[in-house]
């Protein structure tokens, strides 16, 4: 800031220019900056809508606490396990958080694709609530004193494409709500590894919560409520871990209120808006690229499992792919932000 005394501009006050105020002290006439207008949004709301999803994936991801490591077989050689789940998941029921909320480490339990590989996916539908599997068990009725030998050999009796050594997991989301009323969640696994050999009590490897029986059929033990649920199948081949395509099924009351446009608005505002009347051949519009869309989502090129909770379904769809570009997938702020930095 520069200070002025000259009798040439001793009575000017007021706007200089564009850039410029001049105020006037005790001691002279003082040259300022002008304020600094408001900054135009800088993104199109179709930007905003596919871009926003990120927080929410990364939430979802770390809640696995690495245990999602070898999950995408179609992983190529420098790609990291959390760029496969947020590609393979990306478009796909997008859920939005606002900038505060990711701060504050929150997380809305979704319905993403938790692993994508070459052994059939496992069908599961809900019945009364709790989640039952198309894994057929035969007339075994688990219990307190089923061991993992039982399990074992009704699953290779039963099931075809199952083999000893196999691993089965279940993993179990919880949706909760702090007391400041803002979502997160916990996330726990339980493994078995089939061994006919193995007199170690079901429940005492891996809880009922996931290890249990509905007519003959593995289900879970738990009415799902404000949770998710699911089974992988997994083996070791070698040098490479292979997988079935699986989908965390969602019931829960609070991942439909952040999937909804106005929680997309609400997150873009926390980012700095949208600018909705923007013209992006217009050079003027200061609308940064909005990428190739498909429909208003992302451009999709990936495995999703066909499981859902209306019926048992082993198939797989199209899904996932990848954002629009600006910078990357993520933006700044840890991958998680609207903008590329605060």
């Amino acid at each position: 800031m520069a200070k002025f005394s000259s009798t040439l501009i001793e009575e000017a006050s007021g706007k200089l220019g564009s850039n410029l105020v001049m105020r006037k002290t005790a001691k002279g006439q003082i040259l300022a900056k002008a304020p600094k207008k408001a900054s135009t949004p800088r993104r199109s709301e179709k930007q905003a809508n596919t871009r926003l999803q990120m927080a929410n994936l990364l939430a979802n991801y770390r809640l696995y606490s690495g245990k999602l490591l070898e999950a995408f077989e179609s992983k190529t050689a420098g790609v990291s396990d959390a760029n496969m789940y947020v590609s393979v998941n990306w478009g796909y029921q997008p859920v939005y958080m606002t900038r505060q909320m990711r701060i504050q480490g929150c997380c809305v339990l979704a319905e993403n694709m938790i692993c994508t590989g070459s052994i059939a996916p496992i069908g599961y539908e809900l019945v009364e609530g709790k989640l039952v599997s198309d894994l057929n068990l035969g007339s075994l009725v688990i219990g307190e004193d089923t061991t993992v030998g039982q399990l074992t050999a009704a699953v290779l009796q039963n099931n075809d494409l199952w083999e000893e050594g196999d691993q089965l997991t279940c993993f179990i989301g919880t949706q909760l709500m702090g007391s400041d009323g803002l979502p997160r969640c916990t996330m726990k696994a339980e493994k078995v590894i089939l061994n006919l050999d193995d007199e170690s009590k079901l429940w005492d490897v891996a809880g009922a919560d996931g290890f249990s029986t509905k007519d003959g059929y593995l289900a879970g033990g738990v009415v799902l409520a404000n949770m998710g649920m699911a089974w992988v199948h997994s083996r070791n081949n070698g040098s490479q871990t292979k997988v079935s395509t699986q989908r965390l099924v969602v019931v829960s009351d609070v991942l439909a209120q952040y999937q909804t446009y106005a929680a997309m608005r609400a997150a873009a505002d926390s980012y700095g808006g949208i600018n909705s009347k923007a013209v992006y051949l217009n050079p003027g519009s200061n609308l940064t690229d909005v990428g190739n869309m498909v429909n208003g989502g992302a451009s999709q090129s990936g495995s999703q499992s066909g499981t859902n909770t209306n019926g048992s379904n082993t198939g797989s769809q199209n899904g996932g792919g990848n954002g629009g570009s600006d910078n990357g997938s993520g933006g700044g702020d840890d991958g998680g932000g609207y903008f590329t930095g605060d």
